[in-house]
């Protein structure tokens, strides 16, 4: 599923962190440069009844909670919504994007559910991709990826220096310029 391409990135974060945060603001930056953003970030919580994504192609948001159970327990994720979600952005993506970017990788990605098949889709078609991985996710992404990304921190300078890296990348083989590894391996 995966090959040698530098173009796959997990934003690794710990529990702290707000990885939401980070790639909702370098996605509006990007397409403010007139780059188009496909994907979906995650806004509300998880445990709650506010959990729910933007579509960073639209802007719209979509609620992802469970309607309320009160017998209900743990994540609120509603699957079908989350499928919904992923066939909206799957739509989008094949209109052409520059970045994909996933909200999360858990267990249902792990499993190869969830938004798993969005991130094959893209690097198929050479469209780099980044996700947020918690840090106790990190070893199930390891093994999902085949151990083909780059782990960035969840800092905005760290997403900024990878995709400067790899939207310049080819410009570089161009003009003869010394390729990395992650390069000579495309």
């Amino acid at each position: 599923m995966f090959d040698a391409q530098c173009d796959l990135a997990a934003l690794v974060y710990e529990a702290h962190q707000d990885p939401d945060a980070v790639l909702r603001s370098f996605a509006a930056d990007l397409n403010a440069r007139g780059r188009r953003v496909v994907g979906m970030v995650q806004a509300g919580q998880c445990a709650d009844l506010s959990l729910s994504a933007v579509l960073l192609h639209s802007g719209e948001t979509l609620l992802l909670a469970q309607d309320f159970d009160p017998a209900a327990r743990g994540c609120r994720l509603d699957l079908a919504r989350l499928q919904n979600a992923g066939m909206r952005i799957a739509d989008a993506l094949s209109h052409g994007a520059d970045l994909v970017i996933i909200n999360r990788f858990g267990k249902r990605e792990r499993d190869g559910k969830g938004l798993s098949h969005l991130i094959g889709r893209a690097l198929d078609a050479d469209i780099p991709v980044v996700i947020a991985v918690g840090r106790d996710h990190f070893a199930d992404w390891i093994k999902f990826a085949g151990g083909m990304s780059v782990r960035l921190g969840c800092e905005r300078d760290a997403l900024e220096a990878w995709w400067r890296s790899i939207s310049t990348s080819n410009a570089q083989l161009d003009v003869g310029s010394h390729p990395t590894v992650c390069e000579i391996l495309k």
